[in-house]
């Protein structure tokens, strides 16, 4: 699959199905290899003699001064050491300054692995072209390369941490180092996944200098808000299984004093990388965080390796759940739960990654006796008018050892904290082998405002173990609600508790029973998107106008194929002005505008046709195509200058639209290719804001790759992250919606 904003070609990327977009720079041939990881091919740079081999990209690529661009790509050598490089050019491919290197990796490995630097495109440069480069200790040493990415750089969606924070890729100076600490770069040789793209290259490298504490502190201090919950995490690799290596989440008041401080430490599962976690809801007079990350007890020249470092509003393990990250994922502790009665004891699994449904750890309850223990959560606020509502309990079990049946629970609380009771089900076995999520429903007291999770585990054999994770309460709501949306013409549908994992089909049904796959982020909903979160809104802006419709939803277990389905009710979008229709654009859907129509077209089928006539003969002999699609005219009004200047937004990408007009009209809905158009004024007075248009319009058909635009989960805190002024803001985007999508100046 390509990899998302690569300013190089699939097959550049890739090398498949060959590698035109290289060629030789020094002491090699290129060839094509086998065992590529995105396609079956691969880059074979083989050397001529010994000494340095380099290869480079045919394409100069543009860039914008001062800006920062990221390169990377997958490597494989069992002999070499490698390196990647961009080399700045000007308009002309004449060089500005050296080669950006990044560091060679540290060790030779025939396993594909993560090689990349990134750096600010100097002043002067307006073009950019990658250096692939190996030493060859003589002629006919093959080295593969695939994989390859040049572009703005990927930094993960909302972290509080800009990329040069949260990967060293450019250097270390967003890092300081605490005492008996120094701070540098490494390339340890690491296979990441190839559809990993988020670390994997240059690493933090935390060196004790002597015996003792080793730490450094991110210079950035994001701002927070009191009461919310964030996340932080990162990959840590510890020298040693033994290693006491940590990350803490830090919060400061105004005066930059530290109010609190929340630890994760690591439960190393071996000396590769880790990923560990730690959440914390910000005090009340927090201001800003950062994040620290560390080992304790080490000895000199001891390393402490660190990749990816982020800071996010901690999202809930189930959208809608009461419970904090802390209690429901066990990443750093076992939050706020306690054991309330039996012999069982409680804490977080361990080594990292050996019980997890969600993150790395799990709740560990051990009994010694076949005995009945209940364990309960800290007590969490309940959504407002909680009372008398249903709510559901989920949690993911997995029997370690021995046997165990559970009560599932919940106990209500007033807000004076009375205890109003439990409410819970009767025991029942936990299934096995493997990870069961189990859940019951429950319904609150009328006066409760706040509730705890509360399980009885009985051990069926002495020396039982049982795992817990993924814990969440949720108020229980419809699976599925659609609104319409009058003034977007326009339905939105809310899917909830869907299955993560699974693949997606979404589908419009109209009265006549027809089928029409609805439109998300990469294209149509047709069963090869797979679910990323357990909640899904879709805004239908192609739902047709004035036509009861509901949506069909199937997921199938990508594993098993098998398929769930559910069904909507009816809606219906509104439209009240027959006189008026809508211009979409499926892709873009914040373009779409309302116009009032003057004249519909007069509607050609154009033929592809062949006349033959024979000597002697009468009638001709007609050799004929089928008939093509409607093709014709559409007058239509814009009202006042924000009509007219929506409309040229719309028509300015000359992409496909949707043209949606009232039932009853003579007009089906219909995608048509827009031909040159023609503004021309109503009236003659030079302050009449009226414009008349003549829209040429080719039927064409549905177009099923296109995607909604946006940049999936960018909120204002990913731009706050990368510009620190409105000006510089300005210098790289031209418009609100570039903003929007993400879509820089060249």
């Amino acid at each position: 699959m390509p990899i998302p904003g690569n300013m190089l070609s699939a097959a550049t990327e890739s090398m498949d199905p060959t590698f035109t977009g290289w060629r030789v720079r020094l002491n090699c041939t290129l060839l094509a290899g086998t065992g590529g990881r995105n396609g079956p091919k691969s880059l074979s740079v083989k050397s001529s003699g010994a000494g340095e081999v380099q290869a480079e990209t045919v394409t100069m690529y543009s860039v914008a001064a001062g800006q920062t661009y990221q390169v990377f790509a997958d490597s494989s050598s069992a002999t070499e050491v490698e390196r990647i490089g961009l080399e700045w050019l000007t308009s002309l491919g004449s060089p500005v300054g050296s080669i950006l290197w990044s560091l060679p990796t540290a060790t030779a490995s025939s396993s594909w692995h993560r090689v990349g630097v990134a750096g600010v495109a100097p002043a002067g440069a307006s073009r950019v072209r990658i250096v692939l480069s190996s030493t060859a200790a003589g002629a006919g040493v093959s080295h593969y390369w695939e994989n390859v990415y040049l572009g703005l750089p990927i930094r993960t969606t909302g972290n509080l941490l800009s990329f040069a924070t949260e990967t060293p890729e450019i250097d270390t100076s967003a890092w300081t180092a605490g005492a008996n600490t120094t701070v540098s770069r490494q390339v340890p040789m690491m296979s990441w996944s190839v559809d990993w793209y988020w670390a994997g290259a240059h690493v933090l490298a935390l060196t004790a200098t002597g015996a003792g504490t080793v730490s450094a502190t991110t210079v950035e201090n994001p701002v927070v808000t009191p009461g919310v919950e964030y996340l932080a995490f990162a990959y840590l690799a510890p020298p040693t299984t033994g290693s006491a290596c940590w990350i803490e989440l830090r919060f400061f008041d105004g005066t930059g004093t530290q109010v609190s401080a929340t630890r994760g430490t690591l439960a190393p599962a071996g000396t590769g990388f880790h990923r560990q976690r730690v959440s914390a809801s910000a005090p009340a007079n927090a201001a800003t965080c950062r994040l620290t990350v560390g080992m304790d007890s080490a000895t000199a020249a001891q390393v402490l390796r660190v990749e990816q470092a982020v800071i996010q509003v901690a999202p809930p393990v189930q959208a809608g759940s009461v419970l904090p990250y802390a209690d429901a994922s066990f990443e750093h502790g076992i939050a706020g739960w306690t054991k309330s009665s039996g012999v069982a004891t409680i804490a977080r699994s361990t080594p990292w990654g050996a019980a997890a449904l969600e993150g790395s750890y799990s709740l560990a309850v051990s009994s010694s006796t076949a005995t009945a223990s209940t364990v309960r959560s800290a007590k969490f606020p309940l959504p407002a008018g909680a009372g008398g509502q249903g709510f559901r309990l989920q949690f993911g079990t997995n029997v370690a050892a021995g046997g165990w049946t559970v009560t599932r629970g919940i106990r209500w609380y007033d807000a004076a904290n009375t205890d109003l009771g439990l409410t819970a089900t009767a025991a029942g076995a936990v299934p096995t082998p493997g990870w069961w999520l189990l859940s019951a429903d429950h319904t609150a007291p009328a006066a409760a405002t706040q509730a705890a999770v509360e399980l009885t585990l009985t051990a069926t054999t002495t020396s039982s173990v049982i795992n817990v994770d993924r814990v969440a309460l949720w108020q229980a709501l419809p699976l599925t609600t659609v609104v319409d949306v009058p003034a977007s013409a326009s339905v939105t549908v809310t899917l909830r508790e869907l299955a993560v994992g699974y693949l997606i089909r979404v589908y419009r049904v109209t009265p006549d029973g027809s089928r029409t796959l609805v439109r998300g982020p990469s294209g149509l909903l047709d069963g090869t998107v797979s679910v990323t979160s357990d909640l899904m809104v879709i805004e239908d802006a192609e739902a047709p106008l004035l036509v009861p419709v509901y949506y069909r939803v199937e997921l199938a277990d990508p594993a098993s194929s098998a398929v769930m389905t559910r069904t909507s009710a009816q809606v219906t979008v509104a439209h009240t002005d027959i006189n008026v229709a809508w211009l979409k654009d499926p892709g873009n859907p914040q373009r779409n505008t309302v116009v009032m129509v003057k004249t519909p077209p007069d509607w050609q089928r154009p033929a592809e046709q062949g006349v033959y006539r024979v000597a002697g003969r009468r009638n001709a002999v007609v050799h004929s195509d089928v008939l093509g699609g409607l093709e014709g005219d559409l007058v239509i009004w814009t009202r006042d200058d924000d009509e007219r200047a929506s409309l040229h937004s719309l028509l300015d990408s000359g992409r496909v639209l949707l043209w949606q007009a009232a039932p009853g009209m003579g007009v089906d809905d219909m995608y048509v290719s827009v031909g040159p158009p023609t503004e021309a004024r109503v009236g003659n007075p030079a302050m009449e804001p009226w414009r008349e248009w003549t829209l040429p319009l080719t039927e064409v058909d549905m177009p099923a790759t296109v995607g909604i635009g946006g940049s999936s989960g960018r909120t204002w805190q990913d731009v706050l992250t990368e510009f620190s002024t409105w000006e510089k803001l300005l210098d790289v985007y031209d418009t609100w919606e570039d903003v929007f999508l993400d879509r820089r100046r060249e």
